[in-house]
């Protein structure tokens, strides 16, 4: 049986033959720049321009212009201390169905299985990481659980859940891994009020970049 052959594909052979030039053409070329030189991402102000080919015009109008509406829809963010949160709640009975309707598929009925990430179960242990990093081990603020919930779930359908089913299964969520009651409603206030197990094990980012180094 023949052997298939590989094509080299033509960049790969134009950088080889960039490469292939005299070996003394310059210990500059070798070493790099000399000191003092400008790097060669910082002189990107002195590249010449091209101008735009005859008959372009001078705008190609992509896209639309982002109104009020539109950026009101994208600005949901919800901060750790629960700024942010809309109107609305949920209990863990509701939750239940919204969990079996929506997310059993990929996390498991119980929230422990699935093919995807478990969410239930699990502590930080004294020392190290906890190998499950679930929301009952792992996640340092209750709250921002909405905020991610309501951008990336469920996966088929990201943003779909109502802000009611949202509060409604993260209620459950909570209750399955032992941090709120059965009885727990959360909405805008109640669910900046619980403590996650995990909150004292993250510090704050305080860095502001230079020589400074923890």
């Amino acid at each position: 049986m023949r052997r298939a052959q590989r094509r080299i594909p033509v960049w790969v052979l134009v950088l080889l033959v960039a490469g292939c030039g005299p070996a003394d053409a310059g210990s500059e070329a070798a070493e790099g720049p000399s000191a003092g030189s400008a790097p060669f991402l910082d002189d990107v102000a002195s590249r010449p321009t091209h101008p735009l080919p005859e008959g372009a015009p001078p705008r190609f109008d992509f896209g639309r212009a982002a109104g009020d509406e539109r950026i009101a829809a994208w600005d949901v963010d919800v901060r750790p201390d629960g700024a942010g949160l809309p109107e609305g709640s949920g209990s863990v009975a509701e939750g239940a169905e919204v969990w079996a309707a929506s997310c059993a598929a990929c996390h498991g009925a119980t929230g422990t299985e699935g093919p995807f990430n478990a969410l239930v179960g699990g502590r930080w242990p004294a020392d190290g990481f906890p190998e499950a990093r679930t929301v009952g081990s792992y996640w340092p603020y209750a709250t921002t659980l909405y905020d991610y919930i309501r951008r990336a779930m469920p996966q088929e359908q990201p943003g779909t859940l109502a802000p009611d089913e949202t509060y409604a299964v993260i209620a459950w969520i909570l209750n399955r891994n032992g941090i709120v009651a059965d009885d727990a409603v959360m909405d805008a206030s109640t669910l900046p009020e619980v403590v996650m197990p995990a909150r004292d094990r993250f510090v704050r980012d305080d860095r502001t970049g230079g020589t400074t180094l923890r």
